[in-house]
């Protein structure tokens, strides 16, 4: 029996120990705790019900253990309110070495067997003001084993009892792919669906009572996970939370990957410099931005952008930071043009026009993009050595038909999710630097015709946001705070300005979301709490248009 691959807890059978090199598989992460009370308030500072809290957490860890079949339960350990929590034991490649908790919790640390050669690490944070009876998993990012403590801190403070995993290893690296595919198919499925099925026990063990409603909240490989959760395991959610998906998988590291060789290499007549990118950058701006009526620096729908290049080419009076020669402007003509592969097939959109500024450094530069390569050299190759620089359209073929697990995650049949009643929340900010939002309107109309439904049945059940001024998950330079993910705990928690709640009515209500309104704060702070303005993002086909008077209001801008 596949180990956790569409069967119960109670199905599955105990593996063997397993003893891998130290190089793929995910260490433990945690020790256990020697000091938990040290810094405990006194008890007459707690809610009313938390004398019997602290207890009950640290006796939960010897609780749980045997109960959780291929698991063993780390440890478990009760968390103040305003708790500084230290991560020691986390990959500094995470860069995340303590996490605020706003709320009292009980962290629960588990380490699970999927297979004879993978593992995962899980985390459950159990509030004790749990509300609304909720469960959430939240995803990861890039190629990473990173678990995502800022989305527990927040959705845990939410009222959600929340798990996250480390997607089968330790780190930012793609190095662990190389040593076992069961890695890879811990990294595109199991370790989200691992941590729904132990993480809805746990919470039933705990609180003596199950969930009544499960959610999910991730964006970039998180919202890919969110995706594949929903086309894969439908039974998993009620409501998702889905943004800039890495679907399409493969081929999204074939298009990250091509920018280098497709740039070429610095002083060569096709690569152009930052100075002459950024150029480009303004150009496109002073070609579209009006076409939504405003001129601010965003671009409200980027497809009817039609960037003609050839008017930055040198002419008299012209320095060459300013300006391109005809073969540069075949390179920008490519950087944001389409991918195929060598046997003609379509591989991937390009990048969308007016994208945040830092597309340029991440991708244009003159650098290999790490993921990408990575991706290859682990995954796709099982060779360390191999070249970013010879990434070719046999490349994306290669990668393409290397499809573990199912990690393209690009299914266009949602009938599990429809027929159960559930509901996704599909967003990507129309600054993404590093994925393009082109992508999800592609996926969106890919859903459309497979179910063969037009927009106003799937409004039903999935519903797609494009965010303008928003980069990648977050950021950009316009009104991005949605809710979506850490940081945003400056966002009303009204359903209008915050996808988690909107998700949360949605499914609880009957109430779905009809636009979204991000907020931008000044400077782009969220911390500062000063709102700049806002503004209603549009649900796919519709776009933004402006129709006159005060353009922070949000009601001066139309769906049409």
């Amino acid at each position: 029996m596949d180990c956790l691959a569409g069967c119960s807890l109670a199905q599955q059978p105990l593996l063997p120990p397993i003893s891998p090199p130290p190089v793929c598989l995910a260490s433990p992460l945690y020790t256990m705790r020697s000091s938990l009370f040290a810094a405990f308030m006194p008890v007459a500072a707690l809610a009313q019900d938390a004398p019997a809290f602290p207890e009950r957490c640290l006796k939960f860890a010897e609780e749980l253990n045997g109960k959780l079949p291929n698991t063993t339960v780390w440890f478990s350990e009760a968390v103040l309110a305003g708790t500084n929590l230290t991560l020691s034991d986390n990959d500094p490649t995470c860069t995340r070495t303590s996490q605020q908790v706003d709320v009292d919790m009980c962290r629960v640390a588990m380490f699970v067997t999927t297979s004879p050669t993978s593992n995962v690490s899980v985390e459950a944070w159990l509030p004790v003001d749990w509300k609304g009876d909720r469960f959430l998993s939240t995803g990861n990012g890039g190629l990473s084993g990173c678990i995502q403590y800022e989305d527990l801190a927040y959705t845990t403070a939410r009222g959600f009892a929340s798990v996250s995993g480390n997607a089968g290893h330790n780190g930012t690296s793609g190095a662990a792919f190389g040593y076992s595919d069961e890695v890879i198919e811990d990294f595109s499925w199991r370790s989200v669906h691992t941590g729904v099925v132990l993480g809805k026990q746990i919470v039933e063990e705990y609180y003596g009572r199950p969930h009544q409603k499960s959610y999910y909240l991730g964006c970039s490989t998180g919202g890919r996970q969110g995706f594949k959760s929903a086309q894969d395991y439908p039974e998993d959610f009620d409501g998702i939370v889905a943004g800039a998906p890495a679907f399409a998988f493969n081929n999204l590291s074939s298009w990250s990957g091509h920018f280098y060789t497709a740039t070429g290499k610095p002083g060569s007549p096709t690569f152009l410099s930052v100075e002459q990118w950024l150029a480009v950058q303004a150009d496109v701006l002073k070609q579209c931005d009006g076409l939504d009526g405003h001129a601010d620096g965003i671009l409200e729908d980027p497809d009817m952008c039609a960037y003609r290049p050839e008017g930055l080419i040198c002419g008299s009076g012209n320095n060459s930071t300013s300006c391109i020669t005809g073969t540069q402007a075949e390179t920008v003509r490519k950087v944001f043009g389409a991918i195929y592969s060598s046997d003609g097939s379509f591989t991937y959109p390009g990048m969308q026009y007016g994208a945040d500024n830092s597309f340029v450094f991440i991708y244009l530069a003159g650098n290999p993009f790490t993921y990408s390569t990575e991706w290859f050299q682990y995954a796709i190759y099982h060779n360390p050595e191999w070249d970013p620089a010879t990434l070719s359209p046999k490349d994306y073929v290669e990668s393409a038909s290397r499809d573990f697990g199912g990690i393209s995650s690009f299914k266009g049949d949602l009938s599990g999710v429809r027929d159960r009643g559930a509901k996704i929340l599909h967003y990507h900010g129309l600054q993404d630097q590093i994925i393009t939002s082109t992508n999800s309107a592609r996926y969106y109309n890919h859903v459309s015709r497979t179910m063969n439904l037009p927009s106003g049945d799937l409004d039903a059940f999935y519903r797609y946001f494009r965010v303008s001024g928003m980069g990648h998950c977050s950021g950009g330079s316009g009104a991005s705070a949605i809710g979506n993910k850490a940081g945003d705990s400056y966002v009303s928690e009204d359903a209008a300005d915050n996808v988690l709640t909107a998700i949360v009515d949605w499914v609880e209500k009957g109430v779905a979301p009809e636009t979204i309104t991000g907020t931008r704060y000044q400077n782009g702070t969220r911390s500062s709490g000063v709102i700049e303005y806002k503004r209603k993002h549009c649900k796919y086909p519709l776009r933004n248009v402006f129709k006159g008077g005060d353009a922070s209001n949000p009601d001066s801008w139309q769906c049409v």
